[in-house]
C-alpha cells in the first residue's frame, strides 16, 4: 500500500496538479484547493524545456501539450541592430530524451487547463475559490479546516501555493524571497510566419529581448529591464512603455509590434528568487515548487523544477510504506540539490547580464543539460 491514502493538496499550479494526478492514478484520494476561482495562470506563454516534457509523458498529457503548443529544436542569436542580424542558431539540448521535442512553446493558460482535466480525469476533486483557515497535525495525520466551513483530515498536506505559500508562513518558515534586480515585460499575440523557435537579442535597452512560439496561431514576446516600479501605470500606459522598447528591436519584432495594440495582454512582474534550506517538510506537510525554491525565468526552468518534485514526491509516496525519516531523507537527496543548483545558475546568468560581465555562457549551459538529461 502506498505511504499515504489521503493526501491534501494546496495549489492547483503545476506542481499541484502534477502531484494530484500522479498520486491520484495510483489509488490515492486527493483533494486540491486553490484560492483562483478558476483555472489561470499569468505570464501569457511559457518556455518547456526537455525535462518538462519528460514529466508531461509520465503524467499522459505530452500529446495534449504538443498539440496545444509549439515544438522546436533550436535557439536564435539575433543582435540588436537595424535588421535584427541573426547571428547563430544553436540547437537546443534534447533534455527529455532523443523521442521528445528540445523545447514546447505553450501559453500558461492552456497548460494549466490540461493539467487540471488530468487532475480531475483520474479522480482528484478540485475545489476553487477555497483556502485553508488553520491545520493542525499530530503524528499521525493533519486536521485542516478551509475557509468555506467544512473540515478534513488527511495523511499529508502538500504545499504547493507558489512563492508567497500561505502553507509555509503558517508553518512558522522564515525565508527571504529578493528581487534580483530585472523586471520582465510579457506580451502575447498572434504568431508571425517569421517565428518557428525562441530567439534572443542582447543589448539596447532592454537586457534580453526575445520571443517563443505557442502555437500555430500564437507567440508570446518578452523585454527584460532594469527592475522598476510600475504600479501606477494604467494598461494603456503600460502598452505604451512596452512599444517604446521594442521599437528598438527589428528583424521579426518588426512584425510583433503591429500586435501591440490590446492592453490587456501585456504583463509586467519583477524577477524573484529563494531556496528554502532542506529538508522542505514540517512533520507531515512538506512544500513543493515555488513555496521551496524559485527561480528567474533566464533558464526557463522555473515549472520543470516543480514539476520534477511532483514526479519524484509521487513516486517515493506511492512505492513506500512508511512515511518515515527514510521517504523524506530520500526526498531531499533527490530534490534539494538539483533545484538549488538550478535557482543558483538563473540568478547567475541573470547577475552577469547586471554587471555588464561576458559570464561563460555555453559552459552554464552544458553543465544545465547535462544536469537535467538525467531523470530526477
Amino acid at each position: 500500500m502506498p505511504a499515504v491514502s489521503r493526501v491534501l493538496v494546496v495549489g492547483a499550479g503545476a506542481a499541484g496538479a502534477a502531484t494530484a494526478v500522479f498520486l491520484a492514478q495510483n489509488g490515492v484520494h486527493v483533494d486540491v484547493i486553490d484560492v483562483k476561482t478558476e483555472a489561470t495562470a499569468l505570464g501569457s506563454g511559457i518556455t518547456l524545456q526537455g525535462n518538462a516534457l519528460r514529466v508531461f509523458q509520465q503524467l499522459g498529457v505530452l500529446d495534449q501539450v504538443i498539440e496545444a503548443g509549439y515544438p522546436y529544436d533550436g535557439l536564435g542569436l539575433r543582435a540588436p541592430d537595424a535588421d535584427g542580424t541573426l547571428l547563430a542558431e544553436i540547437p537546443d539540448a534534447k533534455t527529455g530524451g532523443p523521442d521528445l521535442p528540445a523545447v514546447v512553446g505553450m501559453l500558461r493558460p492552456d497548460m494549466a487547463r490540461i493539467l487540471i482535466e488530468r487532475a480531475e480525469s483520474v479522480g482528484a476533486t478540485v475545489r476553487y475559490g477555497t483556502t485553508c483557515a488553520t491545520f493542525t497535525q499530530d503524528e499521525h495525520g493533519v486536521d485542516v479546516s478551509f475557509s468555506d466551513g467544512s473540515t478534513g483530515r488527511y495523511d499529508l498536506v502538500v504545499g504547493a501555493d507558489g512563492i508567497r505559500s500561505w502553507t509555509r508562513r503558517t508553518l512558522g518558515i522564515e525565508l527571504e524571497t529578493r528581487d534580483t534586480g530585472m523586471g520582465i515585460w510579457r506580451v502575447y499575440g498572434p504568431r508571425p510566419e517569421s517565428i518557428t523557435r525562441t530567439d534572443l537579442f542582447y543589448g539596447g535597452p532592454a537586457y534580453i529581448a526575445g520571443y517563443c512560439p505557442t502555437g500555430e496561431n500564437s507567440m508570446y514576446a518578452y523585454l527584460v529591464e532594469p527592475a522598476t516600479d510600475r504600479s501606477g501605470l494604467a494598461p494603456e500606459q503600460q502598452l505604451e512603455v512596452i512599444r517604446e522598447l521594442a521599437s528598438h528591436y527589428h528583424g521579426p519584432w518588426d512584425e510583433i509590434r503591429v500586435s501591440l495594440n490590446d492592453a490587456s495582454k501585456v504583463n509586467y512582474t519583477w524577477f524573484e528568487t529563494h531556496v528554502l534550506d532542506a529538508p522542505w517538510h514540517r512533520g507531515r506537510v512538506v512544500l513543493i515548487g515555488d513555496a521551496a525554491h524559485a527561480c528567474p525565468p533566464t533558464l526557463a526552468q522555473g515549472a520543470a523544477m516543480a514539476l520534477e518534485d511532483a514526479a519524484v514526491l509521487a513516486e517515493l509516496l506511492t512505492s513506500s510504506q512508511l512515511l518515515d525519516e527514510g521517504l523524506w531523507q530520500t526526498f531531499t537527496e533527490r530534490r534539494y540539490a538539483r533545484a538549488k543548483w538550478v535557482v543558483d545558475a538563473s540568478n547567475q546568468l541573470g547577475q552577469w547580464l547586471l554587471d555588464g560581465v561576458q559570464g561563460d555562457v555555453p559552459a552554464l549551459m552544458h553543465q544545465l543539460a547535462e544536469l537535467v538529461s538525467e531523470p530526477a
